[in-house]
C-alpha cells in the first residue's frame, strides 16, 4: 500500500520538456521526458520510495518552476530548492558533488572522481551522472570529457551544449 505521494508535473523548457516530481517537500525529479533514461528513473524513484504518484502541482514544484524560469531568463545562477537524491550511498556522493560546480564553469569526469575521494572511479563516476534524476538543479551538464569533449547527457548532447551555453561556456 502507498503511504506517501511524489507529485509530478511537465514543465516546457526552451530545450526540451521535463517532468518535476517532489515528495516530502523536496525536489527528486528533474528529468527530460524525452531523455534515454526517463521511464526507468521515474519508476526507480516511485518504487523506492514506495509512493504513489499525483499529476498536479505542489509549493516545491512551483518554486521549482520559478526557478527554472529564472534560470532559462538568465536572471539565476544556483537553486535553492531542498533535493532529495534516491539512490546508492556512491551515486549520492556523485550527484551531491554536482552541486559544487560554479554556474558557467565545467569539470572532468576525471576532476569529479578526484572531488570525492574516488580517483580512481571515473567510469563509476560517469554511470552516475548518468542516472541522475535532478537535472538542471544537480548539473550534471557541467560535467565533461577530459579532452573537453560532450560525453553522453539524459537530455541529449545538443540539450547539454544548449546549457552550457546558456551558461557562457565556451568549450573551443
Amino acid at each position: 500500500m502507498f503511504q506517501d505521494k511524489i507529485y509530478l508535473h511537465n514543465y516546457k523548457s526552451p530545450c526540451g520538456d521535463i517532468i518535476l516530481g517532489s515528495f516530502d517537500n523536496k525536489l527528486c525529479l528533474c528529468d527530460w521526458v524525452n531523455g534515454k533514461n526517463n521511464n526507468t528513473t521515474k519508476e526507480k524513484i516511485i518504487a523506492t520510495l514506495k509512493a504513489d504518484c499525483r499529476n498536479e502541482s505542489d509549493d516545491v514544484i512551483k518554486r521549482a518552476t520559478d526557478q527554472l524560469n529564472e534560470y532559462f531568463d538568465k536572471r539565476r545562477k544556483a537553486f535553492d530548492i531542498p533535493l532529495l537524491f534516491v539512490g546508492t550511498e556512491f551515486q549520492k556522493k556523485v550527484w551531491t558533488c554536482l552541486l559544487n560546480i560554479p554556474y558557467g564553469r565545467t569539470i572532468s569526469y576525471s576532476g569529479q572522481a578526484k572531488m570525492i575521494n574516488h580517483p580512481n572511479s571515473v567510469r563509476a563516476v560517469a554511470h552516475a551522472n548518468s542516472l541522475n534524476a535532478i537535472s538542471i538543479f544537480a548539473p550534471c551538464h557541467r560535467v565533461i570529457a577530459a579532452n573537453k569533449s560532450l560525453a553522453g547527457y539524459g537530455g541529449g548532447i545538443e540539450t547539454k551544449k544548449f546549457l552550457l551555453a546558456l551558461e557562457g561556456v565556451t568549450l573551443f
